[in-house]
């Protein structure tokens, strides 16, 4: 096959796979209602002193921490840290429970030792019938916990447990899209959880007053900042914004999708040859991007569908002995390069988040790939920062818009589409177990 039929194939095939994301994305406003009487029911159990407990596997193991984060770390400078654990960090913990009572116990392990009567439960499963999610359900709602579930395909057990108050259910059987779905959803969580908490006339009962609005959230919500208390309203409008938010991120994706197929196509070939020449991918970035990178290289390693191959992966973040040690060492800057310096070899590939494109750290690294000629891709959001300006990157996908979440959002579907890609163009090899 020539390189121009490669070229070609892989352009169509991409061009096919962001339009396939169209119908499962505006899905999303069909929950709009659903999402809004969530949110409200999680804003009250913030305001009573409440933990959010989040927790899924593979993926949605990412997906648990990037929501951790999102809480206790907010995107908008002024909001307040809300509690928020990801029962998936304990490595330890998780395979001790493992061990001794099975997969299945150890959400509802910890959810009995951590949780109490006023947190949140957040199951996050792709299809919906995963045993150990449901069990950690089950378990929170035996407590009193509020419990919360982002589903894939038909919801499966999970959405017709009895212990679950509030399922929310993409339809669609491709776990990757389940999962940019699921995205777009959480961050609507946490945006709204914020617009209800900073009203407490519409929380019930609620124990303390937040104060005022301090930014940000009230531009994408006004309608929560003119001090109305009819809850019904309020609901209803917020359904209403956060189906045009659906709609949103469809066209912002299907933009993005349309001005980089063509681009996406050559750097998944240029994966292709580097996996095909017995090269790894190493993944890295801070915060919701860190857990991002996560997914990447859990996508290539252990990949959501059967018929792809596993690839070689790392991500750059896991060692938590390895981040602490150079930071504190060293300096922050040199967590990733460093590592790059040490994993890498000519002919690998590395892949950098960066909502911003300007961590310094992220910046670095590709920096130290390049000098060992490895293939560098990056994935940056606004104008790209400081990653649009190194000639250290040889394929730089920007996200045209000043929302993190948004950023996020299509990044997902741009490596999930660079995976598909590739593992479309990659001989078998035979070694999925």
């Amino acid at each position: 096959m020539s390189d121009i039929t490669l070229a070609r194939q892989l352009q169509d095939t991409g061009a096919e796979a962001f339009t396939r994301r169209d119908a499962p994305g505006l899905a999303l406003a069909d929950l709009a209602t659903d999402i809004a009487r969530a949110c409200h029911d999680m804003a009250i159990r913030f305001h009573r002193g409440g933990t959010l407990l989040a927790f899924g596997n593979g993926g949605p193991s990412t997906d648990a921490q990037h929501v951790s984060v999102e809480f206790v770390h907010p995107v908008i400078v002024g909001k307040r840290a809300l509690p928020a654990l990801s029962l998936v960090t304990d490595a330890a913990t998780l395979m001790g429970v493992a061990r001794r009572s099975g997969l299945d116990e150890v959400f509802a392990h910890q959810i009995g030792v951590l949780g109490s009567g006023d947190d949140i439960a957040l199951g996050i499963s792709s299809d919906g019938h995963d045993t150990n999610v449901l069990r950690g359900l089950e378990a929170a709602h035996e407590d009193g916990l509020l419990t919360v579930a982002l589903l894939g395909g038909d919801g499966g057990t999970i959405a017709a447990s009895p212990a679950v108050d509030h399922a929310l259910v993409v339809p669609a059987a491709d776990p990757h899209v389940v999962k940019e779905v699921h995205v777009t959803a959480y961050h609507v969580l946490w945006e709204l959880v914020h617009v209800f908490f900073e009203q407490p006339g519409l929380l019930d009962g609620g124990a303390r007053d937040s104060g005022a609005p301090t930014g940000g959230v009230e531009g994408l919500y006004p309608f929560l900042y003119d001090g109305g208390t009819d809850l019904d309203a309020v609901l209803a409008d917020v359904a209403r914004s956060t189906a045009q938010k659906a709609r949103d991120i469809v066209a912002l994706r299907r933009t993005v999708g349309q001005d980089e197929v063509g681009r996406v196509a050559a750097c998944a070939a240029d994966l292709v040859d580097a996996f095909a020449g017995g090269g790894k991918l190493l993944a890295f970035g801070n915060g919701g991007s860190s857990s991002d990178a996560q997914e990447v290289a859990q996508s290539f390693l252990d990949p959501a569908h059967d018929d792809a191959e596993p690839l070689p992966a790392l991500c750059l973040t896991n060692d938590v002995a390895v981040v602490t040690a150079l930071s504190n060492d060293v300096d922050f800057d040199v967590v990733f390069a460093r590592q790059v310096r040490a994993f890498g070899r000519p002919g690998d590939v590395v892949m950098g988040l960066s909502t911003s494109g300007n961590s310094p750290n992220v910046v670095a690294a590709f920096d130290a790939a390049k000098q060992i000629g490895m293939t560098t891709v990056g994935l940056a959001g606004n104008e790209g920062g400081q990653m649009a300006a190194s000639d250290a990157i040889d394929h730089l996908f920007v996200v045209p818009s000043a929302s993190v979440h948004r950023i996020q959002e299509v990044q997902t579907t741009l490596y999930h589409v660079l995976r598909e890609l590739t593992a479309a163009r990659l001989p078998s090899t035979g070694t999925r177990r």
